[in-house]
């Protein structure tokens, strides 16, 4: 009679039990993510006080890459700050909490896939075409593409909330993750989870296979066209770029590839824990250092921000 009525429970909150088997490095990944994310935030804003500030950055590719920036900084502050909670104490959420972090963390990932899409399809135009460049890529031009990176993020994973809401959650309210997500969320639901579950990897494939594609595909083109450059630095450093951006890419739609459209039984539920670590926390640290602090543009931005900050302090 207990264990039906606890099964007939519909739950109010959930336990986010994180790395829960590790607890005696707990205090530990503690302060190393809290060094981390506060890297995040401050590598990312200054991103964005830099493209805004100096008129030489105000091009497509600045003006994305402060679109990257902002929105890394929205979905690692989804996440990481109920992690490091988890840390500390026993992390609870309630079930409209939960689905509220999984609706914008899911969202703003979505929206990076999109525009880290619209970036290769920038540089490609920008190296491929440069003489018509200007004409394709105006103003008006990129800031639709940037609205419809946003936009159609919110669309896609707000259509998977609506069905997951339908759901009724009873029995355990334990998700074996550091984070609301979809895999561990959806195991818990006492009702039939099979549309939500079918339309997530319908929307998955579509939505990261296309993204991805494209994004090889211009950087294929990339290449081709610095082939034909002779050898030279100017060859080395594009080279050198497009490896950068193509390994932190890579590492973003892999893992998410393998935690949405694999098998759920072809990788354990810590593994999963670990390839969400790759695209929460990894690769939004690695988006300013290889996008930016190899850049003498955005070099030159900074020491000119700095020494007016300086004079300012001075006079």
């Amino acid at each position: 009679m207990e264990i039906a009525s606890l099964e007939n429970r519909t739950i109010a909150e959930f336990v986010l039990l994180g790395f829960y088997g590790i607890p005696e490095l707990h205090f530990l990944f503690f302060i190393v993510f809290t060094v981390v994310y506060a890297f995040i935030v401050i590598g990312n804003m200054l991103i964005i006080v830099v493209v805004i500030s100096s008129q030489r950055l105000h091009t497509p590719m600045y003006f994305f890459l402060a679109n990257l920036s902002f929105l890394e900084i929205l979905y690692t502050s989804t996440v990481v700050p109920k992690m490091l909670e988890g840390f500390l104490q026993e992390a609870a959420i309630s079930v409209t909490g939960c689905l509220t972090q999984f609706f914008i963390f899911g969202s703003l990932a979505t929206a990076e896939c999109f525009l880290l899409a619209v970036m290769a399809y920038d540089r490609f135009l920008a190296i491929c075409y440069p003489l018509h460049y200007p004409l394709l890529m105006g103003p008006r031009w990129c800031m639709g593409l940037v609205v419809t990176a946003w936009l159609s993020g919110f669309m896609v994973d707000g259509l998977v909330v609506v069905l997951m809401a339908q759901l009724r959650f009873c029995g355990s309210n334990r998700i074996d993750h550091f984070y609301c997500d979809f895999m561990p969320l959806v195991v818990l639901a006492c009702s039939d989870p099979r549309v939500a579950q079918v339309t997530t990897f319908v929307l998955s494939i579509v939505f990261l296979t296309v993204p991805f594609g494209l994004i090889l595909t211009s950087y294929a083109r990339i290449v081709v066209t610095v082939l034909r450059v002779p050898a030279g630095p100017s060859r080395r450093k594009a080279f050198s770029t497009c490896s950068s951006h193509l390994a932190v890419v890579s590492t973003f739609y892999g893992t998410l590839m393998v935690l949405y459209i694999a098998p759920s039984a072809v990788h354990s539920q810590l593994l999963s824990k670990v390839f969400a670590l790759l695209y929460t926390v990894v690769t939004p640290i690695f988006n300013p250092v290889i996008y930016t602090l190899r850049n003498k543009e955005v070099h030159q931005a900074l020491q000119r921000l700095l020494q007016i900050k300086k004079t300012e302090t001075v006079g």
